[in-house]
């Protein structure tokens, strides 16, 4: 297994201030699909949003069996396949993620 840093990057730095219907729709879509993924096995130590002042991003610790599969669950993040602007950048943690068995 591997670990990797998956960081969703806002449409806009006001967001989700100013977040549209059509967002929250995604948004909730976004949240479904993480909760699916992690009631079916898949390990992920840390999600969720982080307010920065800069504007705000979403980041998820996943521990999965090679980059190809991290790719492939960002990809196919409700947010990324919205049209909406979201963007993800994809992180190895080669030293991985401590955590009780």
């Amino acid at each position: 297994m591997q670990a990797f840093f998956y960081k969703l990057l806002s449409p806009r730095t006001t967001f989700p201030h100013d977040i549209t219907e059509a967002e929250a729709v995604v948004m909730r879509d976004h949240a479904q699909y993480w909760k699916e993924r992690i009631a079916s096995g898949l390990i992920v130590h840390a999600l969720g949003p982080v307010f920065d002042p800069a504007g705000a991003f979403g980041i998820a610790v996943l521990e999965v069996e090679d980059q190809a599969q991290a790719h492939a669950l960002a990809r196919n993040d409700p947010a990324i396949l919205s049209g909406c602007g979201f963007r993800y950048e994809l992180h190895p943690m080669p030293r991985g993620v401590m955590h009780s068995p």
